[in-house]
């Protein structure tokens, strides 16, 4: 509240004359990115681009405020840019031939997804800063370590799986291949909920 306050020139105690307290404050803010949020209408009309589209719009959402995916949102905002948000992803499964609820946990199930990408690219993000190396120096400095860890005798799929991992991302994760990887995983789960197996 005083960042908010010194940012708009009042007192913090000003800001209270606006709104009660943090919580409506982050609530206002939310909406308010919500509302203004860009809503992408792929070239291709099937729902498995319409689905991609809103976990991309989201995750684009994220990235310009990565804040964002570390409020909880299971009592979201109530204004008109929640609204307009859920409409619009709710559209995009629309016609699948899921039932209200399954619909509505289908697109639950693709936000979580990249909301959860969201929050570990920002954990990536501020431990790169705090510790003002990269994931690839952090491993590095840390070789002797893993090397007195990671017994290849003892732990012989976490040493070939963690060092070819590790390898090919430059350490133990990577935000965006995991996003990559996940995302048309996520929608394979849930062709098997719109498009069942022909015999």
């Amino acid at each position: 509240m005083r960042r908010v306050a010194q940012e708009l020139g009042l007192s913090p105690m000003a800001l209270y004359t606006y709104v009660p307290g943090k919580a409506e404050l982050l609530d206002l803010m939310l909406d308010t990115l919500y509302a203004a949020m860009p809503r992408t209408t792929p070239a291709d009309p099937g729902w498995r681009a319409r689905a991609a589209a809103v976990a991309d719009d989201n995750r684009a959402l994220y990235a310009a405020h990565p804040w964002t995916a570390a409020v909880p949102t299971t009592r979201p905002p109530l204004g008109p840019g929640l609204m307009a948000k859920y409409e619009y992803e709710l559209s995009a499964l629309e016609g699948t031939g899921l039932d209200d609820v399954r619909l509505d946990a289908a697109l639950t199930h693709l936000l979580g997804f990249v909301q959860t990408c969201a929050r570990m690219a920002a954990d990536e993000r501020a431990a790169q800063q705090d510790s003002a190396m990269s994931d690839r120096q952090w491993w590095e400095a840390n070789a002797d370590l893993l090397a007195r860890v990671l017994d290849p005798t003892r732990y012989p799929v976490a040493t070939r799986v963690g060092t070819a991992a590790g390898q090919a991302q430059g350490g133990a994760y990577h935000a965006d291949r995991a996003y990559e990887f996940g995302l048309p995983r996520i929608l394979d789960g849930l062709a098997a909920l719109i498009e069942p197996p022909t015999r």
